[in-house]
């Protein structure tokens, strides 16, 4: 009840909302993105030899 205790509501509303963000886009850049090895035997194209 904010009657009871006048806190700085917009403060603290804005101060939590701050830290999720951060929170949320820290978790999204944290990650180190692996690299995919491809093998030189899937970079060779593949000639269709068409039976019609």
């Amino acid at each position: 009840m904010p009657q009871m205790a006048p806190l700085l509501w917009l403060n603290l509303f804005l101060m939590f909302s701050a830290t999720f963000v951060m929170f949320i886009v820290l978790n999204y850049f944290i990650k180190v993105p692996s690299k995919i090895e491809k093998s030189s035997s899937q970079l060779q194209k593949m000639e269709m030899t068409w039976k019609w």
